[in-house]
């Protein structure tokens, strides 16, 4: 059954700390104030500064977080990977002479592909788990009605069909990681793949692309996302309805 109810992250905190926060950073302060005309503005502190800033800031949330909750949280450990992950790329595309790597679109587009199939990878193996995923995702109690939907089951004697339905939609709810590295891929190609990386502000345009991805994928990403996943709420509540014979608002708590 269903465990109780965890105390839930601030989403606005979350993410303004991890989006807005360093794409505003990464935008506005990563000119180099010795290529500026005239006086510089005091948050002109350049792209190797602003970057630095832009990734301790999530980074040192994350750790803030885990010492307070002391409790592993699996979107503040993604959040620091990607953090770690984004620095490490970053310091393997720029070069010496202040210039970027020409393939950067494909190193970071293969980098923001990468977070969301591992979490589809971990979801999927977690289904074989005590503590499926799919059930902090998707299939909790704040949204169906797990005790009754489980009764009816065992009193029909259903239970490999309701496990295959659980596997079934875990396997579809895994497949949206996959659009979103598609999505990833395809912003990072956008945003970086015409840049001139050998100009004098190579490293700047570099950051105010990334900066882009970071604020447009929230949008280009989190909407279709978001779409797939009412979509899959559903048909997993289509799927309980008719193994189990209960109504909509029996299965489901909410819009019943």
């Amino acid at each position: 059954m269903a465990t109780a109810k965890k105390k839930d992250e601030n989403s606005l905190v979350n993410i303004m700390v991890n989006v807005l926060i360093p794409v505003i950073v990464l935008s506005k302060m990563s000119k180099d104030p010795s290529m500026i005309d005239g006086d510089p503005q005091f948050y002109h502190v350049g792209p190797y500064q602003a970057l630095l800033i832009a990734l301790i800031i999530p980074l040192a949330y994350g750790i803030y977080h885990f010492i307070k909750t002391k409790k592993f949280n699996l979107f503040s450990a993604i959040g620091v990977f990607s953090v770690l992950l984004t620095g490490g790329v970053t310091l393997y595309l720029w070069n010496e002479d202040g210039s970027v790597k020409p393939d950067a679109a494909f190193w970071f587009g293969l980098k923001e592909a990468v977070q969301p199939l591992i979490l589809g990878a971990v979801v999927l193996g977690s289904h074989w788990t005590k503590n499926p995923l799919f059930r902090e995702f998707i299939y909790n109690n704040n949204i169906f009605d797990i005790g009754r939907i489980e009764k009816k089951v065992n009193e029909d004697e259903a239970e490999e069909a309701y496990k295959g339905i659980l596997l079934r939609n875990t396997i579809m709810f895994c497949g949206s990681f996959a659009i979103s590295a598609v999505l990833n891929v395809c912003l990072a190609y956008y945003f970086l793949g015409n840049l001139d990386f050998t100009a004098d502000n190579a490293r700047e345009l570099y950051n105010q692309g990334t900066a882009k991805i970071m604020g447009w994928g929230f949008v280009v990403i989190l909407v279709p996302m978001m779409i797939i996943l009412m979509t899959i709420l559903f048909k997993h509540s289509k799927d309980l309805q008719k193994l189990t014979g209960l109504e909509k608002n029996e299965v489901l708590l909410i819009g019943g």
